[in-house]
């Protein structure tokens, strides 16, 4: 059943190992937890107040969930001083009080288990061929058990440090020598729980590159769990400010689409991260998603005034049109529009020095740098414009005289 779990027990006294023990019974109890957080002891008594009757879920073999009968779930009296675990509705609360008793005890025991696994692993590699049937079976029922535990204790260990490499590796070479499809979507749940605590965990993102690359071309499910993939990165970018991790992992889904999809996915995507990068103007790591759209960005730069990542951005963006869009007759209407986009936006109005400053030095920088990237054609046109003595003005008051002469010094060659 999953109802309202509030473990209390007292903290200076209690064993570390009990400690993981609860834990451990609380995650196999509900493998449906999709939140960990950890909660200071004076917080419990709040979690407990008001919890309304809830409906006991159970797991069934496709995944879905069967409604039992309707248990009311009573809010525990709780004692801020020995309260250890709170557990409703598919989320969980650890105390801050025992994390260090019960990190010690999940690393101890998932590295007895890991030496225990490669001792039987190894003995099994190097068994004498003559070994009969039954001391066969035994060893390979022996080291079935001690993967288990390993999988259970790396679990534990994991959702107290996730980055942890040991235990993620090797419960990458466990699943990987099973190639059982639900243990390959445990590890999808089991690092989102992760993610859920650390946003920014790249080994947790990481694992979850390496299940979908796992489990590619064998699995008819694969365009389902991109979109869940995509969906789970909007909604921790909405919550993580500035997660660069988060963004380029759906930049990697994209290889992972149908080839009927890719066109249209790409777009949708493209149109559902203009929004949400608007409205998040200062956050780089949006922008390292997008690979398009020069007027949206030159638009963005007039209406959101001296912010550096729309530049960085458009640098992005005009390194991609010349790479791979720019065809013959474009470049010189390019090279207008770039120097009319920098000429708008030299000009500071009235007692609006600090932000349009920002915004001149950006704009000189990001034309210099566009000159050293083009400097037969942009290069020249600049030095023949009415804009090139501005741009040595500005960058001298930026103190920026340096990218002057490296400048000059480009456009000569």
């Amino acid at each position: 059943m999953l109802g309202l779990h509030v473990s209390t027990m007292n903290v200076a006294a209690v064993d570390p190992s009990n400690l993981l023990i609860q834990l451990e019974g609380i995650l196999e109890s509900d493998p449906f937890i999709d939140e960990v957080g950890f909660i200071h002891p004076t917080q419990f008594a709040f979690l407990s107040e008001d919890v309304p009757s809830s409906t006991s879920l159970s797991p069934v073999a496709d995944g879905s969930l069967l409604e039992d009968d309707t248990i009311k779930s009573e809010p525990a009296v709780c004692n801020s001083s020995n309260t250890c675990f709170w557990h409703h509705e598919h989320k969980l609360g650890i105390s801050t009080l025992v994390l260090a008793q019960l990190y010690r005890a999940a690393k101890d025991a998932f590295m007895d288990s890991h030496r225990q696994c490669r001792m039987l692993s190894s003995s099994q590699c190097k068994k004498d061929e003559k070994l009969d049937e039954i001391a066969s079976v035994c060893s390979t029922s022996f080291l079935n058990i001690a993967e288990i535990e390993v999988m259970r204790h790396s679990k534990a260990l994991l959702l107290l440090s996730s980055d942890f490499g040991t235990a993620w590796n090797f419960r990458k070479l466990i699943v990987s020598k099973k190639q059982l499809f639900p243990m390959f979507m445990d590890e999808l749940l089991l690092s989102a729980l992760v993610l859920s605590y650390s946003p920014k965990s790249e080994r947790a993102w990481s694992h979850r590159r390496w299940v979908i690359k796992m489990i590619a071309g064998k699995s008819a499910n694969l365009p389902e769990i991109v979109e869940r993939e995509s969906e789970l990165v909007k909604k921790i970018v909405e919550n993580s400010k500035m997660n660069y991790r988060a963004w380029n992992h759906r930049c990697w889904l994209v290889s992972y689409m149908s080839d009927s999809q890719v066109s249209l996915k790409v777009l949708l995507e493209l149109h559902s991260s203009r929004d949400w990068a608007a409205l998040h103007v200062a956050d780089n790591s949006c922008f390292h998603f997008r690979a398009e759209e020069l007027d949206w960005d030159a638009m963005l730069i007039r209406l959101y005034v001296g912010r550096e990542s729309l530049w960085l951005h458009r640098r992005f963006l005009s390194l991609i049109w010349m790479k791979h869009l720019a065809v013959d007759g474009q470049s010189n209407m390019f090279v207008k529009d770039e120097l009319k986009l920098f000429q708008s936006c030299t000009i500071i109005p009235d007692n609006e020095y600090g932000e349009y400053q920002a915004q001149t030095t950006f704009s000189a920088t990001y034309i210099t740098w566009l000159a050293k990237q083009m400097p037969e054609s942009f290069g020249v046109v600049l030095k023949e414009s009415s804009q090139f003595e501005a741009l040595k003005l500005l960058l001298d008051q930026a103190e920026k005289s340096f990218l002057w002469d490296s400048l000059n010094a480009s456009t000569q060659q």
